[in-house]
């Protein structure tokens, strides 16, 4: 079978496709015939050695896929021959909180990743897709829409009414406005670009603000919400954003750190304290929240935002795709 692998140094132009014996799946394993997967910047992050340069190569990266199940091992009850699956990005991180050994369990980063034909998994860390999506929708769920799922939800409570303000047009972004929208939440869209702010209102945002043309946004911010801010944020930018997220929101509401796609540095944090604000990190989120989001988003018939799907041949060229920062929503790869 054909798996993608970066080899003998970081960089795209490393990543090789090479030719490996079939997996087989074991005692409580399950063997994925894969069809489709899903980019996220971590996934860039991996292949060029920003991420963690610690790994040890050659390594397969990618931590999202969905295929069909063409085998199983000994003991397994979850799922059976035939079902279509997705891998969970922290395979086990099943439910409860976080701790260091589910978080050391992410695939495509503290394990193997998903980009080749074949995959085995142990039947804990797989989750049945919802059936009203292609195989290249469910493939953009694993990281990006449960990382948005348990900031709005599973970690805040997300209400009818609230206010919700995302960062960009990137997968978590987009996926944040859509499940606040679900929720019957009021969501204001920042961009650099006005065909995507436009896009954005048209997906159901009340307000889209070009952080070029107002590099102050939170204060525009503040003012579209009559001086209050929004109940909470959808931080993808990191320490270069941060501090205009503080502006925006409101006193005691809340600022789920996703990203750092604006770089590292350092943040004031007397806003925080002075304004009783709360910051929680969100790395990505449990099976039982997958589990969760995709009942809702079956009843809903919710629909991923697929950019572009490439060829499986051609995973160097997608990851450039995502490097050029032009996409709007998810780019996925296809068998």
């Amino acid at each position: 079978m054909k798996a993608w692998e970066v080899q003998g140094g970081f960089g795209i132009e490393s990543l090789t496709l090479v030719d490996r014996p079939e997996p087989k799946a074991g005692p409580g394993q399950v063997l994925m015939k894969l069809s489709a997967w899903s980019l996220n910047y971590r996934d860039l992050m991996v292949v060029k050695g920003q991420y963690n340069p610690k790994i040890r190569l050659p390594f397969t990266p990618f931590s999202d896929g969905v295929g069909t199940v063409a085998a199983v091992g000994d003991g397994v009850t979850r799922v059976k021959a035939g079902d279509r699956v997705a891998g969970c990005f922290l395979q086990r991180w099943l439910d409860g909180p976080l701790d260091d050994a589910k978080g050391k369990s992410a695939l495509g980063g503290g394990q193997l990743g998903m980009l080749a034909e074949q995959v085995v998994l142990h039947e804990d860390g797989v989750v049945p897709v919802p059936a009203h999506l292609s195989d290249v929708e469910a493939a953009t769920l694993p990281c990006a829409a449960v990382t948005a799922w348990n900031a709005l939800v599973s970690s805040s409570s997300l209400k009818a009414g609230d206010t919700v303000l995302i960062q960009g047009t990137g997968g978590v972004s987009l996926f944040a406005l859509q499940i606040a929208r679900l929720h019957g939440a009021r969501v204001i869209a920042t961009s650099s670009k006005a065909d995507k702010l436009a896009r954005v209102l048209h997906m159901g945002a009340s307000d889209g603000i070009n952080y070029k043309d107002t590099p102050e946004w939170g204060d525009k911010v503040r003012e579209l919400t009559g001086g209050a801010g929004v109940d909470q944020v959808i931080e993808v930018g990191g320490a270069g954003t941060l501090g205009q997220s503080l502006k925006a929101v409101r006193t005691a509401g809340t600022i789920s750190l996703i990203g750092v796609l604006a770089g590292v540095g350092q943040v004031n944090p007397v806003p925080v304290l002075m304004k009783n604000v709360r910051v929680q990190g969100i790395f990505v989120g449990s099976r039982a929240m997958f589990e969760a989001m995709n009942r809702a988003f079956g009843l809903a018939k919710l629909k991923p935002v697929v950019d572009k799907s490439f060829a499986f041949a051609e995973a160097r060229e997608a990851l450039k795709y995502m490097e050029s920062a032009a996409h709007f929503g998810k780019i996925c790869i296809h068998m």
